[in-house]
């Protein structure tokens, strides 16, 4: 006999993705284009879905449109657009008869890829650097058995450090062109 307690339930998986509300097939096709990009990039779901719907949408979205369209709450819908609008990946643009603010996807890559570079990426190399300093001040305190084998470990850091720096203007010139 089985239990009303230990009766199968439905699985309710809350990682599950949410429905999307009024998205035809092109649109959820490019979105999802734009989640996996984000998810390499570890920035957050909802980014990636905003940008995407803007980016494939024929005409300007409201804030209101987005949250419908993909079933955003407005902390996130809200957060999310300042966050694209600070790092040049949307704007603002007027619709004549509509009081609302509009938004659309900017698409040029290198400004894209320079900003994001800029804002995420270059204040990470900037907080790793002063750590590996301060890495390096605390090697030099180890016994000299255990220092010959972990200085070599954050040299090995260090020059990481630098190649990124090195190597991070030549990503933004190859997505320029």
């Amino acid at each position: 006999m089985i239990l009303a307690a230990e009766a199968k339930q439905p699985d309710l998986d809350i990682h599950q993705e949410k429905p999307a509300a009024r998205l035809n097939p092109l649109q959820t096709e490019v979105i999802e284009l734009f989640v996996e990009l984000s998810r390499l990039l570890g920035q957050p779901r909802s980014l990636a879905e905003i940008y995407g719907l803007l980016f494939i949408s024929a005409r300007p979205l409201a804030m209101d449109d987005l949250i419908e369209c993909l079933q955003l709450s407005k902390g996130s819908a809200s957060q999310g657009l300042k966050y694209l609008r600070n790092i040049g990946a949307v704007r603002i643009v007027y619709v004549a008869g509509d009081r609302r603010a509009h938004y659309e996807a900017v698409a040029q890559l290198r400004n894209l890829a320079t900003r994001f570079l800029r804002d995420q990426i270059v204040p990470h190399l900037d907080s790793g650097q002063a750590r590996l300093e301060r890495i390096g001040a605390m090697v030099k305190q180890l016994s000299s058995e255990d220092r010959a084998r972990v200085h070599g470990r954050v040299k090995m850091l260090q020059s990481w450090e630098r190649n990124g720096r090195r190597f991070l203007p030549l990503v933004v010139r190859i997505l320029g062109k």
